[in-house]
């Protein structure tokens, strides 16, 4: 289970990021395809310029990869998009720099080339599979590299600053990359955060699951271990102890394999409550007012666990400290709620006299229903006897 969680974990780490990464490659992948249309007179321009061959390449490379970056943002493995991105990234410098060893030095062209009207396009696909340094070296290559190409192009004719055109070109590139880095960034901030988050809601839960566990532990060795224990010591073995101590050995086992069972019926949940009081006393009076239930009514089981053990402490207790003569339960069932009575006939006792280390009633009646959500404990004595009520609604 816990390897289970931490692959869910895994997967869920950077799910923000992960958006971002698959909303901007749609954006770079839609851009290609406008710049593209836009750009054909150009393109059908720059095939005169240079040989044949590098311009139908320089389409098919450039404009596919960056149609493919945009299609892989559908693809469920962030790593198939980021590979995608960055081909998409480094096509565009490589292609421009193949323009250097394809041009034959002769012809010219004064509107330059086509590549020039989208270097920025490029370093935003690589703004959003890479780093911001890598990201910003791309965008300075790429702008200078066809800042160079149009240089060369417009030779014989008048030319503008090329220290003042690659400025220009950072200087716009960098607002859009800049701008896709900060998204970026933020989304690995926010998945930062949200995992931090989750990671202290988990050490809490664990925390807090190994204090519910102890008090479980130490209610289950009042209740039972440390109960037969004092049972030994004052009536011998006898069969009722022999169960009981059966029962006890039981429930730690269930503690140390992890068994659960979800929820009760109301016949299963009222075996659970007859068993946990015969198992005290053999011979209790146990009565039962069962109100008509739905066919699929069940109980949680913790909450019949927890009331089972409530009362089988509550039914110790009289044993030995009321020494009563009678002693009955009584258990209600009604749809989405359980109710348990014990009553005895003993001189009954004062709240105010039990010693602070007997945890009887204090933690393993009150305490534990306390703990249900719905469950609570009203325990009346006097001389007449005393009568203990749990209660547990839905």
């Amino acid at each position: 289970m816990d390897d289970e969680q931490q692959v869910a974990g895994a997967d869920a780490a950077h799910r923000s990021t992960d958006r971002l990464i698959r909303i901007f490659g749609r954006f770079v992948g839609t851009g290609y395809l406008i710049y593209l249309l836009l750009l054909i007179p150009d393109i059908g321009r720059s095939s005169e310029v240079v040989p044949g061959w590098w311009t139908p390449v320089t389409v098919v490379v450039v404009f596919g990869s960056g149609f493919a970056f945009g299609a892989s943002t559908f693809h469920p493995s962030i790593t198939v998009i980021r590979i995608a991105g960055s081909v998409a990234a480094s096509a565009f410098p490589i292609m421009a720099l193949l323009w250097w060893f394809a041009w034959d030095g002769i012809a010219f062209d004064q509107a330059g080339t086509f590549l020039a009207a989208f270097p920025g396009l490029a370093a935003l696909a690589a703004a959003t599979v890479w780093r911001p340094v890598p990201a910003f070296v791309h965008m300075t290559v790429g702008v200078v590299l066809v800042q160079l190409t149009n240089q060369a192009l417009r030779e014989p004719f008048p030319r503008s600053n090329i220290v003042a055109e690659i400025f220009f070109a950072m200087m716009f590139c960098t607002v859009f990359v800049a701008a896709t880095l900060a998204a970026v960034r933020t989304g690995r901030i926010l998945d930062a955060t949200i995992s931090e988050a989750h990671n202290d809601a988990a050490r809490a839960a664990a925390a807090s699951a190994r204090e519910v566990e102890r008090e479980r532990f130490d209610a289950l060795i009042h209740d039972e271990v440390m109960s037969s224990l004092l049972a030994v010591a004052r009536h011998g073995r006898t069969p009722s102890l022999a169960r009981q101590a059966r029962s006890a050995l039981a429930h730690l086992d269930d503690l140390t394999t992890g068994t659960v069972t979800d929820s009760f019926s109301a016949d299963e949940a009222l075996a659970q409550l007859r068993s946990a009081a015969t198992t005290v006393d053999e011979s209790i009076e146990f009565t039962v007012h069962a109100e008509e239930l739905e066919r699929s009514e069940d109980y949680p089981a913790d909450v019949v666990r927890s009331i089972a053990a409530a009362l089988a402490e509550a039914l110790r207790n009289s044993r030995i400290h009321a020494r009563s003569s009678n002693r009955s339960i009584t258990a209600r069932v009604g749809p989405s709620s359980l109710q348990v009575t014990v009553r005895d006939d003993g001189a009954g006792f004062d709240r105010r006299s039990v010693p602070p280390h007997r945890l009887g009633v204090a933690v393993s009646i009150e305490g534990r229903m306390r703990q249900l959500d719905g469950g609570s404990a009203d325990i009346q004595s006097s001389a007449a006897g005393t009568t203990v009520q749990l209660r547990w609604t839905r």
